[in-house]
């Protein structure tokens, strides 16, 4: 009969000794063991920093004329409701509203081709003010996000969920949106009279 093969156990990887050629000077050093932390000691944690215009949730760079940052889903929601975007705005918020479009958000509605050229006709309404992105792509959920974490003078109006949900954490700016054939706003702070519906 054959010697059958059994595993071994308990067997250790072979290691290199330190004074194998192969190791480099740096290496050889023994790794210095870690020094206990004092528990009196004072803790330093980072903190990160809000915008001067925040009083508490309040944003105090908010008021009228406002301007509005308004996304492609928008645009497209409000021609399905027939609703007239300036007018509705000025009805909702009651004071002069700014329409504001990117460069990233007139790109996506040009893609679209066609199919959504009245969108595109809406977007080049001289009542809108253009702003012009400076970054690589034409991702507008980015830039729309990154342009209202810089700048707190934005309302956001979307229809977009993700959009909405990635808004929300950005403290001190008011999302606009469309339910019942209107524009609602959400996150406005109540001096400026917007109503709650």
């Amino acid at each position: 009969m054959g010697k059958q093969k059994t595993k071994k156990f308990a067997s250790m990887k072979r290691m290199i000794s330190l004074k194998d050629q192969r190791i480099k000077e740096k290496d050889r050093a023994k790794v210095q063991e870690k020094k206990k932390k004092d528990p009196s000691e004072i803790k330093e944690k980072e903190v990160p920093k809000y915008p001067s215009c925040l009083f508490f949730q309040y944003n105090t760079q908010l008021g009228p004329p406002y301007h509005i940052l308004v996304d492609t889903n928008f645009i497209n929601f409000s021609i399905k409701a027939k609703l007239d975007i300036v007018q509705s705005m000025m009805d909702c918020l009651y004071a002069k509203c700014i329409p504001c479009i990117t460069d990233c958000v007139m790109a996506e509605i040009e893609k679209l081709g066609m199919k959504y050229r009245v969108a595109l006709r809406i977007a080049k309404d001289p009542r809108f003010e253009r702003l012009p992105c400076t970054h690589k792509g034409t991702y507008a959920d980015d830039c729309l996000v990154q342009r209202v974490t810089q700048h707190k003078c934005y309302i956001l109006a979307t229809v977009d969920r993700d959009l909405k949900r990635r808004i929300r954490k950005i403290p001190g700016v008011p999302v606009m949106y469309i339910s019942n054939h209107r524009f609602n706003i959400e996150r406005m702070p109540d001096d400026y009279g917007a109503p709650r519906f």
